[in-house]
């Protein structure tokens, strides 16, 4: 039940290394798309991802641009605040890749644009916040998807 969790331009080590735990835990494959916010060996992120990240499955990017270069056969889906289909809709399939934008700033808009009908959020029940801890929202994606596919 492989799926592939992918990071554009994370900014903040503790959710990247917290993400690769749950990449380790799923089965799943991270992608880590540069520039990253810190450097991969900065102890923040060995600390979020303990003794689990020499066994985790990761391949790095230099760019966005190289990113869907070498997975242009792949199936995607998007997060974004600004999607309209929540991510239960998704139809999981092995080795989709799930597709995350930086803290910060979430994806691109020229992705969020030109991926519409792949872009979907986590529903948000309150007024007072405008997102997810990106840790917490692929951890809600990755096992939705995991139950899906069982």
């Amino acid at each position: 039940m492989a799926l592939n969790i992918v990071l554009f331009e994370p900014e903040i080590p503790n959710n990247t290394g917290n993400i690769g735990r749950l990449a380790l835990a799923s089965g799943s494959k991270l992608h880590l798309v540069k520039p990253f916010g810190f450097e991969l060996s900065d102890s923040r992120l060995k600390r979020a991802g303990l003794d689990y990240w020499q066994h985790l499955d990761v391949v790095i990017y230099d760019s966005i641009a190289a990113f869907f270069s070498d997975n242009k056969e792949a199936q995607f889906a998007f997060f974004s605040s600004h999607g309209e289909q929540p991510h239960w809709d998704i139809k999981f399939e092995e080795n989709l890749f799930l597709i995350f934008g930086k803290e910060s700033a979430g994806l691109p808009k020229s992705i969020i644009e030109n991926h519409k009908e792949h872009l979907y959020k986590i529903p948000l029940y309150s007024e007072h916040i405008r997102s997810l801890n990106l840790a917490n929202a692929v951890a809600i994606v990755i096992y939705e998807g995991l139950r899906q596919l069982q």
